[in-house]
Order: structure tokens, then C-alpha cells, then sequence
């Protein structure tokens, strides 16, 4: 069979994917639940895929031993990658089972099929009936999330427990030098290995008194190592840099407009803090983890402790959701460490609200020089530069474990500088740094910094939040120097008809021309994420007065073929959001030694008073899924600043848009 899904290349048996328990359908996948809904959406494609009503499903959470490996659920991919392979599953389990009624008797007769069935050898079943694909399926994990359920992995109570704690040092690169040899606290048992210390114990206050007590108990030695928080764009631009040769096609013969936008550190910022848990038990190690990549993080664990890979096993369970590479992989790896001085009880360890904060994996600051040139209304060339740290130090990545606690240890593993995902699909520094416009010869260049004191890996967009940011903005300063409306000057320059639609669709349904009143304007943004994604278009509507205000959104976006409107308009509408708390809040402080932005008073983030009223429109499509994640957030940040631009004609490329960032502006134009 030719054009089978690479899921089910890899993962060729139908008892991965396929369980019979309860009178259910238990389907496995590997993609996880973040809180972006996907385990309902692929449980739509699953149910029509299986030829069943959708309350005959029941969706299992990904488990590294009981499961297929589909990677990370990352990169707005999970129903482009999930999607096609539970398609085959069902049409062969159809094939070889036939769907009729009752349903009861198809369950009966998928449970008797041989589990070791080569998917890939059976031919397929014909196209399925859509029943639940297309419709707004109510989500299947929120009824346990709003009556307050235990769902969480901090809600996990399983016999045994201990409860832990690990005290992290006080800056990047601290060592711990004093530590009293018979240090004690109440209810608790010490674990030290190197700088990694912490305690387990019975109860959560315990472990918490204990914590406060051991901060008070160590000294450390540290050092000045982090950069001038005012100055991280000239920070970014001094080398050594690894070069990223995107597209080099020549520079513009002659260079009409120039200019330079940057963006600061940025933090994930999850309302609860990651959480793990751990049990040594019978040989296995066993944890539970809300990773984003579980069989990934078993690697990586047994990678760290020199551990064979199938004696370990990593079951995801939900908890805060993040869209990114945030600490639920170091808290996971805390678990295994404490949990190991304690063999056969099992562990959960949680962070603290500042360590979340500080020592989580950054975003990175990002900072991007553009030139152009323009003749007659027409860009006649265009040259790009980005500097950035990398955007990935996730569990395995450079070939390490890449795990916070492991750089603690007494014998350490390496933390390396955070490195990039390929080209073309991925990218990091350079993710939507090529424009989509029709622009003449192009040169693209990516400098990602090779050494730095602050870890940075995956946040949601990854470059796109900067790249999205400098180009679009820089597309309006263009249109304003050829005296051409931006919208115009866009579509003018745009010859792929799904980013022309959505572009024009944007601008009428915000009502481009309608007048504003004053110290109010409005901003357009465009990307296609990843340049080979979802098209997506943001108008902001902003007032500017002591601080920026964003009234309104208007997304559009083209996906393709929706599997739920619902919860693709709820990823939309989440992703602007958060876009636009990036954009206007948000922003990591250090000192020259520590990072000092420790809780909500120093790392502010959008409040639900300041949240923008969202307007989302789908294209109707039947074209291929595409994810929509990750699509919005690039378009919202040039919209609002653009926005900004047109209620005072001032134009800040320096995020956040804060009123010091104007009044810097102002200042400069002046």
C-alpha cells in the first residue's frame, strides 16, 4: 500500500492504537491533552474514522509502553499528524470487523482481533461516513476541570505517597558550598546529590516548612553572568553566533527603508505550577509527567541515570498547560531523583511559584534588523537578519538529557546552548522569517547565539512572535513611505489567493475604512504559520492613552477542513489573548546575577479586565487540516503594534508596547 501515515509506519500493530474495555473503544494516540482540546478532536476523527457514534470512544492519554510514539504535540501538528493515522486504524479495523448495529457487536468483534495485526499490511476499508467531523463535539475533558474534579497530576493521590520538594539555587550557575552534614527537619528525609537538595516527606507542609529551612541553611557561590536586561538586542548581536542561511537570492540593488525591532525575554507563565511524580518499584521506573513529549523525557531519563529504556515508563497525566517547553519535564526529573532515596513510594514533587518564574526554560529575546527597496509602489528587494538564542532544549536535545536537575548533580550532565528544529518544517530563530509577499531577490539570515546563561526553548510560535512582528510592522512603514493603504499595499504584493482572502476578509469584517475616535487606531497583521501552515490575518483595534489598551480583535483564519469549529475558534481566540499579554505586558527581569521577575507583581500578564473582545471567523474549506495553535500569535502582535502606530503616529518596534516603550519612541522620533 502506498501513502500510508508515518504514524503508522512506526507504529504498525493495532493493539497500540486499538483497546477494547467497558464496552468501549479505547483509543490510544500519543499526541497529549495542554488544554487545546486535541484528544476531542481526534476522538471526532477517530469515531467516523471507526465508523461509531462518539460516546463509543473513550480516549487514553499517552503512555510510552502503552501507546504509539507519535513524538511532541508541538507545532500545531497534532491533527495533521494523528489525524491520517487513526483514519487508516479505523478503515482496517472496518475492513476487517464491518461497523453495524448494535454497536455492542462491532466492540465485540474489534476486541477479538489479534492485536498484533500489521496495519500496514491489511487493506483499508473505503472512506467512512462524517458524522462527528465538521460539528462543535462539547470537549470531553472539561466537565472534570469545571466541577473541580481530581484530573490534575497534582490531584494524584495514589497509596503511599510522599510529597517533595527541591531547592534550587539561587542563580544560573550557583554551587552549593555549605550544607550542615546532619541537617534535620521535621517530618522530612534529606536528599543531596551535588547542588541537587531536597526533601520528601509525608505531608505537604512539612516539605514546604522544610524548603524554607533549607534556604536559610545553605550558602552558595555565585556569580555576576546575565546580560544588561536594557540592552539584550546589542547582547544578541555579539557572537559567537551559529549563521542559519535561509534564502539568499541578493540583496535589494538599492536599500529605500531600514529599521530594527526586538522583543525581551519571555516566560510561559502557567497559572499552576509543573508538578511530577515518580515510583521505583520491582526494577521499573515509572512516571507521570503533562510533557509535552513523554517518550522523549523516558529517554532522556534513562539517558541521565544510565538506565535501560524499557525499564522506564512515562504515562502523561494532565496539568497546567503551557504550549511549550516549560518545567514539567525538570519537575518530572525531580521526582525520579527524590523518589529514588526512597524505593517503592511513590513521589510528587512541585514547584514553587518563583521557581516557576526563574527557573523555568525562557522564551527567547529575539532582535531583527529589515531593509528594502522600494520603487513605484512596488519592494524591489528585501534582506533579513535575526539574532535569537535557540528554541529548543528539550528532553534529548544536542544528544543530552537536558534536564535541569542533572546539571546539578555531582557528577553533571551538560546543558548546552539551545539549539533550533530543522528546516523547513520547524525552525526556531528563523520560523516565519521569510515573507509571503511577492518581494524581488531575498536574503534571509538567522544568528543564533551560541553561548548565554539563561536556558531558552519552546514557546508557543516560537520565532514567529518576533519574525511576524518586524516583517508585518516593517510592511506597513513601507506602505506609509509609498503613500499606499496597508491593506493595498499587502494585497498588492500577495499572490497566493488564500492569504489575499483572509487579508481582505480581515479588513472587512473589522471595518477597515469606518472612522475612529481619536487616540485610537487600527492595525493589520498577516503570517501563514510556519510558511506552510494555517493563513491567518488580525486587525486590532487599540486605545492608546496612559497605557495600550486593545479593544478588539478580528482574526480570520484558513485551516482547512475543521474537525471542530468550537475548539479551533477557542485556540484562535487563546493564542490572540495570550498574543496580546505578550505584547503589551510581558517582559523577564534579571539583575546581573539573578532573574528578579518572581511572581505576578514583577512578571504582570493580562488580566481578565484586560482582555480584548475577540471576533474569529473560519474560511470554509475542504482542503487538508492544518493546526491552529500557533497561528494567531505573530498577526496579533504586529496588529496591535501597527494599531499603536495609527493612533499616534508613532512607530515602536521595541516590545512590549509599554508607555515607556512609547515615550522612548516619541523621544527617538523627536
Amino acid at each position: 500500500m502506498s501513502d500510508l501515515p508515518a504514524h503508522v509506519i512506526d507504529n504498525p500493530h493495532l493493539g497500540t492504537w486499538l483497546s477494547v474495555a467497558d464496552g468501549l473503544l479505547e483509543v490510544h494516540v500519543g499526541k497529549v491533552e495542554l488544554g487545546q482540546g486535541i484528544l476531542t478532536a481526534l476522538a471526532q476523527i477517530a469515531a467516523d474514522a471507526l465508523g461509531v457514534p462518539l460516546p463509543a470512544i473513550r480516549m487514553v492519554a499517552a503512555h510510552t509502553t502503552d501507546g504509539p510514539d507519535e513524538g511532541l504535540t508541538a507545532g500545531s501538528l497534532s491533527v495533521l499528524q494523528a489525524g491520517p493515522a487513526l483514519r487508516h486504524v479505523g478503515a482496517v479495523v472496518r475492513a476487517l470487523a464491518g461497523p453495524s448495529e448494535p454497536v455492542t457487536s462491532y466492540v465485540e468483534r474489534v476486541a477479538a482481533l489479534d492485536p498484533h495485526t500489521d496495519l500496514t499490511s491489511v487493506a483499508p476499508a473505503g472512506a467512512a461516513e462524517t458524522r462527528s467531523v465538521g460539528r462543535s463535539e462539547a470537549r470531553l475533558d472539561l466537565p472534570d476541570k469545571v466541577l473541580g474534579r481530581p484530573r490534575y497530576l497534582a490531584d494524584l493521590r495514589p497509596e503511599g505517597l510522599l510529597h517533595g520538594r527541591v531547592l534550587r539555587p539561587p542563580s544560573p550557575g550557583a554551587r552549593l558550598v555549605e550544607l550542615d552534614q546532619g541537617w534535620k527537619a521535621t517530618g522530612v528525609e534529606l536528599v543531596r546529590d551535588g547542588s541537587f537538595v531536597g526533601v520528601v516527606g509525608e505531608r505537604e507542609a512539612d516539605v514546604d516548612r522544610a524548603l524554607e529551612q533549607l534556604r536559610r541553611d545553605t550558602t552558595w557561590a555565585e556569580e555576576d553572568s546575565l546580560p544588561d536586561e536594557d540592552d539584550l538586542p546589542a547582547w544578541l548581536r555579539e557572537g559567537p553566533h551559529e549563521v542559519i542561511e535561509v534564502v539568499d537570492e541578493g540583496a535589494p540593488d538599492e536599500v529605500a527603508l531600514t529599521a530594527s525591532y526586538s522583543r525581551p525575554f519571555l516566560l510561559h507563565a502557567s497559572i499552576a505550577p509543573s508538578v511530577g511524580m515518580a515510583v521505583w518499584r520491582d526494577g521499573v521506573l515509572h512516571v507521570w509527567s503533562h510533557s509535552q513529549g513523554i517518550h522523549a523525557l523516558r529517554d532522556a531519563i534513562a539517558q541521565a541515570l544510565e538506565l535501560a529504556r524499557e525499564d522506564v515508563a512515562v504515562e502523561h497525566v494532565e496539568n497546567a498547560g503551557c504550549y511549550g517547553h516549560n518545567a514539567a519535564d525538570d519537575a518530572a526529573f525531580d521526582a525520579v531523583l527524590l523518589a529514588r532515596a526512597v524505593p517503592g513510594r511513590p513521589v510528587q514533587s512541585r514547584w514553587t511559584r518563583p521557581d516557576e518564574l526563574t527557573w523555568g526554560p525562557l522564551s527567547s529575546a529575539m532582535t531583527a534588523t529589515v531593509s528594502a527597496g522600494l520603487v513605484d509602489g512596488r519592494i524591489t528587494g528585501w534582506a533579513y537578519d535575526v539574532w535569537s538564542q535557540g528554541h529548543t532544549a528539550r528532553p534529548g536535545f544536542r544528544g543530552t538529557p537536558g534536564l535541569l536537575a542533572g546539571a546539578h548533580l555531582a557528577v553533571p550532565v551538560p546543558m548546552p546552548a539551545a539549539t533550533d528544529p530543522p528546516l523547513p518544517g520547524g525552525g526556531g530563530t528563523t520560523r516565519n522569517a521569510v515573507p509571503l509577499y511577492d518581494v524581488g531577490p531575498r536574503r534571509v539570515t538567522g544568528h543564533r547565539k551560541a553561548r548565554t546563561p539563561l536556558r531558552s526553548s519552546a514557546m508557543r510560535a516560537l520565532g514567529a512572535h518576533l519574525n511576524v512582528f518586524a516583517i508585518e510592522s516593517f510592511m506597513d512603514e513601507l506602505a506609509e513611505t509609498a503613500g499606499v493603504d496597508p491593506v493595498r499595499f499587502r494585497l498588492d504584493h500577495l499572490t497566493d489567493p488564500r492569504a489575499a482572502h483572509v487579508v481582505e476578509t480581515a479588513a472587512h469584517l473589522a471595518g477597515w475604512d469606518d472612522p475612529l475616535p481619536e487616540d485610537v487606531g487600527r492595525g493589520l497583521g498577516f503570517a501563514r504559520y510556519k510558511d506552510n501552515g494555517a493563513w491567518c490575518a488580525v486587525v486590532a483595534e487599540v486605545a492608546v492613552g496612559s497605557n495600550v489598551r486593545v479593544r478588539r480583535l478580528t482574526v480570520v483564519a484558513d485551516l482547512g477542513t475543521v474537525v471542530n469549529p468550537d475548539g479551533a475558534r477557542n485556540q484562535l481566540e487563546g493564542g490572540a489573548t495570550q498574543a496580546t499579554s505578550w505584547t503589551v505586558k510581558e517582559r523577564v527581569r534579571f539583575d546581573r546575577r539573578r532573574v528578579t521577575s518572581d511572581d505576578w507583581e514583577r512578571y504582570p500578564i493580562l488580566s481578565f479586565a484586560e482582555a480584548p473582545l475577540v471576533d474569529v471567523h473560519l474560511v470554509e474549506s475542504d482542503a487538508p487540516s492544518i493546526g491552529a495553535g500557533e497561528a494567531a500569535q505573530g498577526p496579533t502582535a504586529a496588529a496591535i503594534a501597527n494599531a499603536v502606530h495609527g493612533a499616534l503616529r508613532v512607530r515602536v518596534r521595541d516590545l512590549p508596547l509599554t508607555a515607556e516603550s512609547i515615550v522612548r519612541a516619541i523621544e527617538a522620533q523627536e
